[in-house]
């Protein structure tokens, strides 16, 4: 084994998917409170700034306490390199989520004892499914009374056809619950109750036999769990590594993050069974991780991650080589050469530069504006990564700003945005007002909030009458230049200069789709053909 391989092996990059509140930005703290990337966890009720979660870095996200950017975070554990992304929970943000699974190679589903799945949860896992990617399951919340653990397996096992074996098995509920017994390595850390931001040893008992169990633990919680344990190992499968890798089977953790029960568990399963980097599709062939030539694509772009600076940071997913600062990529839509002076590595809004880099880490590039979204950077081959999709809007507005003297102001804020991802944004063929399409009403909110605070412009969106819109194709200019002239009031350009039409209701859609059989109304668009 090379080194390169040997380096690659020891990455895992993963997500952490979940419904708003099963305590997913509580699990990704103490994730890295365990892997000793942070000293003390965010979610300590301490005062003021102290008290903000780490990974919820925007101001919207601390105001409101959700998460709507994905933020990224690597940190070190034993002889591995994680990456973790952190999701926005929120469904009206889930377009940020469903590229950022583009860019790992598992995930990690949190899900809240006393409730179970939810509907963002089960959203969520389908976009997983799609791409087969091995998903943990981590429930969550047993410090509070919940659900029976063998109802949740069971709800997890029919809802989303997966085999499900359980790799801890928790001791009491609420008030009773004394800790998780790793059933993988057979063995109990005993750790101490606490909110604490700091992680204790804890005492380890070996086996379901050891007499420090009966001396640790009541007799009651001493009893159940002899007998939970043996009624699993008697109803669920073995854990079948191969199964878990092709997304058919899921280990089940079970804990309390904010206790920092079973998360040290957690990150010990990632370690040992989640998948190094996996090979990558480009639109001719599959890139594998440790190729000598260094590949990388543009699954997300951020602008001002510090408001300090008017920043706009590009994430690139490598995916084979090994990079080192200062190299020369070729961006490939451009065909011009790169010099890659400054890559940064995050801990969610803190970073540093990135001295080296291999496949499956994620690294910021300084973006100008020339990096977009899907675009494929190589260091030789013209190769183009796919797999990152852009979805057509559900819901249109005008924005206008408050100062019409802004005008110009506001037309740069949102091209911006919409290079990011955050949101469509079109200029309509005829009319003055730019239109801008999310997929979730609670965006609208999100972006005012951010050109006023990140651009300084006062800016009120307005209702239209518009329904949808649909990217529009066709073999032929001609005939494209005919659709367009007998639509001039429905149609317009996006931020990449595509053609857009956009339907006043279904029926108007319909009726353009019949009048011109030959044009192709798109509901996504590959992002890195665009």
């Amino acid at each position: 084994m090379t080194h390169l391989q040997n380096i690659v092996e020891n990455r895992r990059t993963f997500a952490i998917i979940s419904h708003p509140d099963a305590g997913k930005t509580t699990l990704t703290e103490k994730l890295l409170l365990f892997g000793g990337a942070i000293q003390l966890a965010g979610a300590v009720k301490a005062r003021g700034a102290a008290r903000r979660a780490r990974s919820d870095w925007m101001k919207v996200e601390q105001e409101r306490g959700i998460s709507v950017a994905s933020s990224v975070m690597t940190f070190d554990y034993k002889a591995f390199t994680f990456n973790l992304l952190d999701t926005p929970g929120h469904e009206d943000f889930s377009e940020d989520t469903y590229r950022t699974l583009t860019a790992v190679d598992s995930a990690v589903m949190v899900i809240d004892a006393a409730k179970g799945i939810e509907a963002q949860t089960q959203k969520l896992f389908e976009v997983c499914r799609l791409r087969d990617m091995p998903i943990v399951t981590f429930i969550n919340k047993l410090d509070r009374e919940g659900r029976d653990p063998f109802d949740v397996l069971d709800e997890v096992e029919q809802t989303l056809a997966l085999d499900v074996t359980p790799a801890t098995w928790p001791i009491g509920m609420g008030r009773e619950f004394l800790g998780c017994y790793d059933l993988f390595n057979d063995q109990l850390i005993l750790m101490a109750r606490s909110k604490g931001a700091t992680i204790g040893e804890g005492i380890q008992v070996s086996g379901l036999e050891d007499p420090q169990l009966d001396a640790l633990l009541p007799e009651h919680a001493v009893t159940k769990l002899r007998d939970d344990i043996e009624m699993v190992r008697g109803l669920c499968p073995e854990f079948n590594h191969q199964s878990y890798l092709e997304g058919h089977m899921t280990p089940v953790f079970f804990g309390s993050a904010v206790n920092n029960f079973g998360v040290r568990e957690l990150l010990e399963g990632l370690a040992n069974h989640a998948p190094s980097p996996r090979s990558q599709p480009t639109t001719t062939r599959r890139v594998e991780p440790n190729e000598q030539k260094v590949t990388g694509v543009i699954f997300k772009i951020q602008a001002n991650m510090d408001p300090k600076h008017r920043d706009r940071i590009a994430f690139m997913r490598i995916n084979s080589g090994h990079f080192k600062r200062g190299m020369k990529l070729k961006h490939v839509r451009s065909g011009k050469v790169l010099n890659i002076h400054n890559p940064v590595l995050f801990l969610a809004q803190d970073r540093e530069v990135a001295e080296e880099a291999v496949a499956g880490d994620i690294i910021g590039l300084p973006n100008h504006g020339n990096l977009r979204i899907g675009d494929t950077l190589s260091q030789s081959e013209d190769l183009c990564f796919t797999g990152i999709p852009t979805f057509a809007p559900e819901y249109l507005q005008k924005a206008r700003p408050d100062d019409p003297l802004k005008a110009k102001h506001l037309g740069k804020a949102l091209q911006q945005i919409a290079e990011e991802g955050a949101a469509r944004v079109f200029k309509p063929t005829m009319g003055a007002d730019w239109v801008v399409g999310v997929v979730g009403p609670l965006q609208f909110e999100v972006l005012a909030d951010r050109i006023r605070t990140e651009y300084e412009v006062p800016v009120h969106f307005e209702p239209t009458e518009l329904y949808t819109a649909r990217w529009v194709e066709a073999e032929d200019p001609k005939l494209m230049k005919a659709f367009m002239d007998s639509n001039r009031s429905s149609t317009g350009l996006d931020h990449d200069g595509s053609p857009v039409f956009m339907a006043r209701n279904a029926w108007h859609l319909n009726k353009a789709a019949d009048d011109f059989p030959e044009v192709k109304f798109l509901k996504t668009k590959e992002q890195a053909l665009a």
